[in-house]
């Protein structure tokens, strides 16, 4: 077996939320893999931005289309500009997400002592704000899979959707963001079945704990810096003892887009420095 990643270049990957932490990330990783690469973003002006850095970064050229993961004829003309610009799609790397206040509840537990207050609690929380958080992380990679995967059907390619550690077990005060993420891991085992049979492999990824401008708020105290109680809970059950750096998450990423998982499909990778493995004793 051939254990390199040369299959990989000339490749044309699409990162949604490619101008994110994450995606900007796996955008550099498939550039430097070789891979031609177009990243998706809802602004006009950051996207822009975002093209130029890559191609500082890497050397290679970038395009940068402007899309709305939930508006399906927004995706439709980035597939085009892409295809015409680019060429036919090989990988598609579901990245656009993320969590939000509005969809986040301030305590943990509602107990006899705040239970007069649920302003704080579930019952608090804001629908539009929830309905918003769900829909960017599940339709937000359900819409650009039925557009962008079109091309793989007729050539084969890969798939990887980016789920979470909320995914297996649901952590407090994120409820939206925890039942989206495990709807993906859904999505992602029953993609990976009804593509089978034309070699388009469908996987996901699921991070563990890494400091980025989501979940911040949560695990850092604005005032101090210091780790919340959160923060110090996280660190105490990841074995590894730290949260995680972006970038090592690429190297999950390269495995699953190239031809060395090509018999790999229907599976979650975690990447969480012992988190999903730990019992806390």
């Amino acid at each position: 077996m051939n254990v390199s990643l040369d299959d990989l270049k000339g490749k044309v990957c699409i990162v949604t939320g490619g101008c994110g932490v994450f995606g900007n990330i796996f955008a550099q990783t498939m550039l430097k893999a070789g891979a031609k690469v177009a990243v998706i973003d809802y602004k006009q002006g950051r996207c822009d931005e975002c093209a130029q850095s890559l191609e500082k970064k890497s050397g290679a050229d970038v395009i940068c289309v402007v899309a709305n993961v939930l508006d399906k004829d927004s995706l439709m003309n980035a597939k085009k500009q892409v295809n015409d610009e680019l060429g036919k799609i090989d990988i598609l790397i579901n990245c656009a997400g993320g969590n939000a206040p509005s969809a986040t509840t301030s305590i943990e537990f509602i107990t006899k002592e705040n239970r007069e207050d649920l302003s704080k609690s579930f019952f608090g929380l804001d629908y539009e704000g929830f309905r918003r958080v769900f829909d960017l992380n599940f339709l937000g990679t359900v819409l650009p899979t039925m557009v962008f995967a079109e091309d793989m059907i007729v050539r084969g390619g890969s798939i990887i959707n980016i789920s979470s550690m909320n995914s297996f077990r649901p952590l407090t005060k994120i409820p939206a963001y925890s039942a989206a993420k495990a709807s993906i891991n859904n999505l992602t085992q029953w993609l990976a079945v009804h593509f089978a049979k034309v070699n388009v492999r469908v996987n996901a990824i699921a991070p563990g704990f890494f400091l980025t401008n989501q979940n911040r708020f949560l695990l850092t105290d604005e005032k101090t810096g210091e780790l919340t109680k959160r923060g110090n809970k996280i660190i105490s059950n990841t074995p590894m003892g730290r949260f995680g750096d972006p970038e090592e998450v690429s190297g999950a990423l390269l495995y699953l887009a190239s031809d060395i998982s090509k018999f790999v499909t229907g599976i979650v990778i975690p990447v969480d420095g012992g988190f999903s493995a730990y019992s806390g004793v």
